[in-house]
């Protein structure tokens, strides 16, 4: 049975000092209550070095923000898979709402970043969601679909080897939050999606992002077809941080 995933994306916060003081804590919480999960953290390039350092014999796995859709090259300011496989990076976010909306980076791209990360070892979470606007108008589901379709056409033989993000847009950073029910519904339709791509739609695990906190973590974990979180502000706190691991039973 695979294990749930508990990933904290701090976007673009942090300094070298307050890292250390996240770090240290969120490390000594988990020696002191071994996780029933994986736990990884997202943080910004100039940082990943420190978290490698600090997280280096732990279990604690370190992520990237964002990946270079080509391997090297004339490409200032970009990082590529490569670069970051240099730093022991695990996992890395491709299509964060954040990315496709003030960068505007669209299905293809997303796939591209996608099969980069693959290529160097890198796990990507695929992150997927409508607006308010697409939830009104009832396109959620086609929204979402046509989302994870353009990566599952680009890099179907290895589809099993992805995570995917279910981050409704317009709850991140809004306080507003997915009810379990409707989390889980979008969540048993990719579910299904990935079922029609690969023999082992099961060994995908499939979080959820967009205001988990510690106060609604146990109950949309609970739900059968969400296996992790994919989490914001409150991987800056390192007690929310460990509430919302700890919930994982």
């Amino acid at each position: 049975m695979k294990k749930k995933l508990i990933a904290g994306n701090w976007k673009m916060n942090g300094s070298l000092a307050s890292n250390e003081a996240l770090l240290r804590a969120v490390l000594d919480g988990m020696a002191q209550q071994a996780p029933a999960c994986d736990v990884a953290v997202a943080a910004p390039a100039p940082y990943l070095a420190q978290v490698q350092a600090l997280t280096a014999g732990s279990s604690l796995a370190v992520a990237a923000q964002d990946v270079s859709a080509h391997e090297a090259g004339a490409y200032t300011g970009e990082v590529s898979a490569a670069m970051l496989k240099e730093f022991s990076v695990r996992y890395v976010l491709v299509g964060h709402s954040e990315r496709r909306q003030y960068h505007h980076e669209n299905d293809s791209l997303v796939a591209i970043k996608a099969q980069r990360a693959l290529a160097a070892g890198i796990t990507p979470i695929v992150c997927l969601g409508e607006t308010m606007q697409e939830r009104e108008a009832g396109l959620t589901e086609a929204v979402v679909k046509r989302q994870l379709a353009a990566v599952i056409h680009l890099n179907g033989h290895c589809i099993s080897e992805i995570v995917v993000a279910y981050e409704p847009v317009w709850a991140i950073g809004t306080g507003l939050t997915a009810t379990p029910e409707q989390a889980q519904e979008v969540h048993a339709v990719l579910r299904s999606q990935l079922a029609a791509a690969t023999e082992q739609p099961d060994r995908i695990r499939l979080l959820y992002g967009g205001s988990m906190n510690a106060g609604n973590a146990a109950a949309l974990l609970a739900q059968p077809d969400i296996d992790g979180g994919l989490i914001g502000g409150a991987s800056l706190k390192a007690p929310d941080f460990l509430q919302i691991i700890a919930s994982v039973k």
